[in-house]
């Protein structure tokens, strides 16, 4: 009994410790946003975050600034390509949790600023961004692909 256990606890820290790091972790007081420099540990309503494969943790003030970086990398640091990603993570806006960036809905257009003024609103669930999107007066709903330079340039 005291073996099987110990084999399913091994088991579940070998699976699950890869994915944990990004939920376990805050950004540190010296984390700045590497598009704008904000310090992004004052955000924690619109956090976003790179996990790079090398284990580095690149902290964003917003999905705004996120997607800038992600869709364009070697402008903001030059040694780093989207190869080089891990995993993405934005912040739901109603739970404040993090949430896969590629199967995220973003609001777009509404009446809510974050850090760096208009900003892209993530949710994890299509419900809740159609509801706020309605609460918003906000243009429309957008998945992870759709979201491109012209997009952000709306937001500008």
């Amino acid at each position: 009994m005291f073996n099987s256990c110990k084999k399913i606890i091994c088991f579940l820290l070998i699976f699950y410790a890869p994915f944990s790091h990004a939920f376990e972790f805050k950004p540190q007081k010296v984390d700045k946003c590497p598009v704008c420099g904000m310090f992004v540990y004052k955000y924690k309503d619109f956090l976003a975050l790179i996990v790079l494969k090398e284990g580095q943790n690149l902290w964003f003030d917003g999905a705004k600034d996120f997607f800038k970086f992600y869709l364009k990398p070697s402008k903001y640091k030059k040694d780093i390509e989207k190869k080089h990603f891990e995993r993405l993570f934005v912040t739901d806006y109603y739970t404040l949790r993090l949430i896969d960036a590629k199967k995220a809905y973003y609001v777009i257009g509404s009446d809510i600023y974050g850090p760096m003024g208009k900003e892209l609103i993530p949710f994890e669930n299509y419900d809740d961004a159609k509801e706020f999107m309605k609460d918003h007066k906000a243009k429309r709903i957008l998945k992870f692909d759709e979201i491109d330079d012209s997009k952000i340039i709306e937001l500008n």
